[in-house]
């Protein structure tokens, strides 16, 4: 049967289809998030032919060991949000390694929210997929919504926010901008639903005006018009970016944590222009900017500054250090700190708490910051997913949540 037909209807919570793990009435935690996955099943998606879970109400707890299939788990969750997931990868990786090829990959999820029971569901369609590439090896991505197909994944982000950390975010302060940019971009999308919106129509006009430049940099008024609406996107993300720093920046003051407290600044053209003036006038001055460098970014091959250059600069307060500078502990605690102050903005503005996977991390958290951290999670109301290798390091969790094991692609109830 295809895959993809389970987009259509996902079945109730008895449904009998594929391996369902997670039940018991006498687990029922003592009080439902308000928005929360119940069902959650995967066909052909990366390492699992076919698994069904059942969290209803409580956070969740996968453990196991290293490749075992947990982070799959998670990635499958972070499709249920606007863009590629966790991992950022293309369509076709995500799909079941077959002996006659690839399955097609289907999430679907049963997801309780304030307004109601909504069925979601994504997957891969071999055929044409929304990047650049052959088109005869690319895939279509499906998006369903209550049994009806929905136009894009920025849908999702009008019934749940999800957010992430992940092992490989803990060199987020060590590494190149563009990680601490995306990690930005994430968060101000929770507080402004057209924000991704804003950055991919930037993106797009930059590269036709970069193919422009390379291919017939004499087309003035097309160009004129291309800069014209990147100046205007870009004004419009980095304004976001800035509400958002500045949402942050309250919620961490005011926090009660055990994680330090970080300080927070975009660096970039168009961000320190909004500091300075009016929008209309950062919008000129970019315009202008772009036109005079229509040389310079011809021979290069790409624009040499706007929004797609900046950067997320954070320090350590009570150290007064900057964050790249801090230990490898210190800093996975700033990014803690961080993504919390963002679930708390989150559940104010947009009505719930986000849906949150931690991958990983605990690893490196002493017992006295793991107990903090589950308290403050409680205390948010998100459904929570970690992962972990030893379940020892949830004892703190107790009862909130419910526990699989995750090995050899198969998950099981503890």
């Amino acid at each position: 049967m295809n895959n993809l037909l389970q987009l259509k209807k996902i079945k109730s919570h008895d449904s009998d289809e594929g391996q369902p793990v997670g039940a018991g009435p006498d687990m029922a935690p003592a009080k439902c998030p308000d928005l929360y996955v119940g069902r959650l099943h995967l066909t052909d998606f990366r390492s699992y032919g076919r698994v069904t879970i059942k969290p209803e109400g409580r956070s969740v707890v996968l453990t196991g060991p290293n490749g075992a299939g947990k982070t799959n788990i998670l990635e499958a969750l972070s499709f249920l949000s606007v863009g590629r997931g966790l991992r950022g990868c293309k369509l076709s990786e995500v799909s079941r390694r077959l002996p006659h090829g690839r399955g097609n990959w289907a999430v679907a999820a049963r997801l309780e929210t304030p307004d109601g029971t909504k069925d979601l569901g994504t997957g891969v369609m071999p055929g044409s997929d929304d990047e650049a590439g052959d088109l005869s090896l690319k895939d279509k991505r499906i998006i369903r919504i209550d049994g009806e197909n929905g136009t894009g994944t920025t849908q999702f982000g009008d019934i749940l926010q999800v957010a992430w950390l992940t092992p490989q975010m803990d060199r987020l302060f060590i590494e190149a901008p563009s990680g601490r940019r995306r990690f930005l971009d994430r968060i101000v999308a929770n507080f402004h639903s057209c924000h991704m919106r804003e950055v991919n129509a930037y993106d797009r006009v930059m590269r036709e005006r970069n193919r422009l430049l390379q291919e017939d940099a004499r087309q003035a008024l097309w160009l004129d018009a291309l800069e014209s609406r990147m100046a205007e996107h870009g004004v419009a993300v980095a304004a976001a970016r800035l509400d958002a720093i500045d949402r942050l920046t309250g919620a961490i003051a005011d926090a009660a944590s055990c994680f330090p407290q970080a300080v927070l600044r975009v660096d970039g053209l168009l961000e320190a222009g909004l500091m300075q003036g009016p929008a209309l006038s950062v919008e000129d001055n970019f315009r202008k900017l772009l036109r005079d460098n229509r040389a310079l970014d011809g021979r290069s091959g790409r624009t040499g500054d706007g929004p797609h250059k900046s950067d997320l600069l954070v320090t350590h307060k009570e150290k007064s250090m900057p964050a790249d500078l801090c230990s490898t502990g210190e800093q996975k605690a700033l990014l803690i700190g961080i993504t919390l102050a963002s679930a708390r903005i989150t559940a104010m503005s947009f009505g719930a708490p986000p849906i949150l996977l931690l991958d990983e991390v605990v690893a490196h958290l002493d017992k006295v910051r793991r107990a903090s951290l589950f308290d403050e999670l409680a205390a948010l109301g998100s459904q929570v997913w970690l992962t972990g290798t030893d379940q020892i390091l949830f004892e703190e969790l107790g009862a909130r949540a419910r526990y699989y094991r995750v090995e050899n692609n198969q998950v099981a109830e503890v």
